[in-house]
C-alpha cells in the first residue's frame, strides 16, 4: 500500500509539474502573441514612415523644380519673343530657337508641360482670364487667345496661362 500511495504521491506531483508547466507555457504563448502584435504595429508604423518620407521627398523635389522653372520662365518668354521679332538675320532667329527647343526639351524630361489654351475651355485652375471678348464662331468660355504661356507639372501649376475668353 504504501508503494501504491508513493506512486500515487508521484503522479500528483507530475499533475502539478504538468499544470505549472501548462501555465508556463501559457503565459509563454501570450508573451509571443504579444510581442508579435507589438512587432506587427512597429512594422506597420515603420511603412507608414517610409510613405510619408517618400512623399514629402517628392514634395519637396516639385516645390525645388517648381521654384527652378519658374525663374527660367521670363527667360523663355524673352526668347520666344525675340523667335517672332524681325529680323533678316535667319541664322540668328535659327539659333534662338534651338536654344528654345533646347530648354523645352529639358523641362519635357522633368515634367514640365506648357498648359494648352487656344480653343480649349476656360479653366480658372490653370487660366487667368485677363480679357473677354465676344465672338460668335466660338462657344462660350472659350479660349481665343494667349498672351503668355502657362506650365505646370503633374497638376501642379507653376505659372497660370494669361488668356483672352470669348462670350
Amino acid at each position: 500500500m504504501q508503494e501504491e500511495n508513493q506512486e500515487i504521491l508521484e503522479e500528483k506531483e507530475n499533475i502539478e509539474e504538468i499544470k505549472e508547466d501548462n501555465n508556463e507555457l501559457e503565459n509563454t504563448k501570450k508573451e509571443l502573441e504579444e510581442t508579435v502584435d507589438r512587432l506587427k504595429r512597429i512594422m506597420a508604423e515603420f511603412e507608414n514612415y517610409k510613405k510619408r518620407n517618400s512623399k514629402e521627398k517628392d514634395m519637396l523635389y516639385n516645390s525645388l523644380l517648381s521654384d527652378i522653372v519658374a525663374a527660367f520662365l521670363p527667360v523663355i518668354d524673352n526668347l520666344e519673343k525675340a523667335i517672332s521679332a524681325k529680323t533678316e538675320d535667319e541664322n540668328l532667329r535659327q539659333g534662338i530657337e534651338l536654344v528654345v527647343k533646347q530648354i523645352h526639351d529639358i523641362f519635357t524630361k522633368f515634367g514640365v508641360e506648357t498648359i494648352e489654351t487656344v480653343g480649349k475651355p476656360f479653366d480658372p485652375e490653370i487660366h487667368e482670364a485677363v480679357s473677354s471678348v465676344q465672338d460668335e464662331t466660338l462657344g462660350e468660355k472659350i479660349v481665343k487667345e494667349e498672351f503668355r504661356k502657362g506650365y505646370k507639372i503633374g497638376a501642379k501649376v507653376i505659372r497660370h496661362a494669361m488668356v483672352v475668353v470669348a462670350n
